[in-house]
């Protein structure tokens, strides 16, 4: 905890003071590039995986990076999502995964969660991910396993975003996009899903 203490006091007397103009600016509101939906684990920093200010990334975290479809969850995520589209106007929405994922290893693994019945709750949301996994890659088995999952997770999330009526009305119009994203400890790559390929495609290579 002091360690996280030092830091708050830093960023006052240091951070915050150099840029203070920016944040000036952002008390007088929000105007986000995307809606950014990833998961909880402390691994993860989307702004630093970005390289985006504050005030660019309007981020929602869970467990899994989960979208429960419409309806199907009395979480804030659907409250997030209608803000993020409805009242701030995102153009973009970006579903990133992670290897390595906790709760997609619990999601294939339900004997891990036998003293986390919380978490295995929450991770019926997914289980369209894991009939998914079981039906088509039933022929991998340990990491690569665990690569196709995190992969799947992230397209079912995108199919339940399509559930969401603010959600479905923006991309009716065209004024939304949905993005698929993979980001992996190992390399600090991402992988953004490509639809024309049906394959998960580095950034980097595009």
């Amino acid at each position: 905890m002091e360690k996280i203490i030092r830091g708050a006091q830093t960023f006052q007397r240091e951070v915050f003071a150099e840029r203070r103009q920016l944040f000036s600016r952002l008390s007088e509101g929000q105007q986000p590039d995307a809606l950014f939906i990833t998961c909880s684990d402390s691994r993860v920093d989307p702004c630093l995986v970005t390289q985006t200010e504050p005030g660019d990334l309007f981020v929602l975290r869970n467990a899994g990076n989960i979208v429960p479809p419409y309806g199907a969850s009395n979480g804030g995520e659907a409250a997030a999502v209608e803000f993020a589209v409805t009242g701030l106007g995102v153009k973009d929405i970006i579903v990133c995964g992670h290897s390595h994922c906790g709760a997609v290893s619990g999601l294939l693994h339900p004997e891990k969660l036998a003293k986390l019945p919380t978490v295995a709750e929450w991770l019926r949301h997914a289980s369209t991910t894991k009939r998914i996994v079981e039906e088509k890659h039933s022929d991998l088995s340990d990491d690569d396993l665990m690569t196709a999952a995190v992969q799947e997770n992230v397209l079912v999330q995108l199919d339940n975003l399509r559930t969401h009526p603010a959600v479905a009305s923006k991309l009716s119009q065209g004024e939304l996009n949905l993005h698929a994203w993979v980001y992996k400890f190992e390399d600090g790559r991402v992988f953004s899903y490509d639809s024309d390929s049906q394959q998960f495609v580095a950034l980097d290579s595009k």
